[in-house]
């Protein structure tokens, strides 16, 4: 935790202060962290007592800092995604964390969802909660017809509402109201989420075959839900390596999960997938080929408009 406040914090926000009324900044803080001690505390990598004291506090004070340092920057705490915390109970659990943390969310501007994923954007549907802060409006087979409710996860089958991200953006801004007094706005990380179907299972997260860029990073107007949409992962990064690198060495680092059937290199006719960060050109290429890129449909309840 030292270590984590002299050289990282410190100079990390060392560097914001001297930009202050220079240019404006948007940081994301941690992604998948606070996430993974709300859902995976049972987990013995995650839900360690040491791991649990050096991420809450080390987040903590990384926030403080930010937050009494550089006031004018805008801060979203990552929330992972609807795929993740979509489920009511789970959504509960990570804003109950972030109450328990006491942290300053009253100079938090909200929360950033799909950073790094895959999960489809879609149309936000009326926000018609049945229980806490679900909406209910397409679960039990209700409104299929609604393209608002199109769920190429099949999370609603499941009572997870957060088919999409707009709509789980939703569920987290109400929820995040309720529990928190929190007005909380969202931005949602676009940057491979223009294809919405094309995994075999949602769970799989790594470097998936025929996923798209999406909706180009952009400001939104008149939404009380989303700020903006952002490629937050530069297109083209890998997002881990297969079990054997380009060069034909062994990957050091490699995760199973990165030879699931959805991944880029699980198939023997694929290139090979460097180390996680590094560039994989034959994924940015895919990205580019199956681009979306124009506006979302403007949603039931509110009027977007991207800029």
């Amino acid at each position: 935790i030292a270590e984590y406040k002299k050289d990282y914090v410190e100079p990390f926000v060392s560097v914001l202060e001297k930009f202050e009324g220079k240019v404006p900044v948007v940081l994301v803080m941690e992604p998948d962290s606070l996430p993974n001690l709300a859902t995976n505390i049972g987990h013995p990598h995650c839900g360690n007592p040491a791991t649990v004291a050096a991420y809450k506090e080390g987040i903590s004070y990384a926030l403080t800092q930010l937050v009494s340092r550089a006031p004018w920057v805008s801060l979203y705490l990552d929330a992972a995604h609807g795929g993740w915390l979509g489920w009511d109970n789970n959504l509960q659990g990570f804003l109950t964390l972030l109450s328990d943390m006491k942290l300053p969310l009253d100079k938090v501007r909200g929360f950033a969802t799909n950073v790094a994923n895959y999960q489809p954007l879609g149309e936000i549907c009326p926000y018609e909660p049945d229980q806490g802060y679900r909406n209910a409006y397409c679960l039990n087979q209700q409104h299929q017809s609604d393209p608002c409710c199109a769920d190429p996860c099949k999370l609603e089958s499941q009572y997870n509402p957060g088919n999409n991200e707009l709509n789980y953006a939703q569920d987290l801004v109400q929820a995040a109201k309720g529990l928190l007094g929190m007005d909380a706005r969202v931005i949602i990380d676009t940057g491979r989420n223009g294809v919405g179907d094309m995994r075999n299972d949602c769970s799989n997260w790594c470097n998936i075959r025929g996923a798209g860029a999406g909706l180009a990073s952009a400001a939104v107007q008149n939404s009380s839900v989303v700020d903006a949409f952002f490629w937050l992962k530069t297109p083209g990064e890998s997002d881990g390596c297969t079990s054997t690198l380009p060069d034909g060495s062994t990957c050091a680092r490699f995760d199973s999960m990165c030879s699931s059937s959805d991944s880029i290199g699980s198939t023997p006719t694929e290139p090979r997938a460097p180390e996680a960060g590094k560039w994989f050109d034959f994924q940015v290429k895919q990205l580019a080929a199956n681009a979306k890129l124009q506006s979302v449909t403007a949603p039931s309840t509110a009027s977007f408009v991207v800029v």
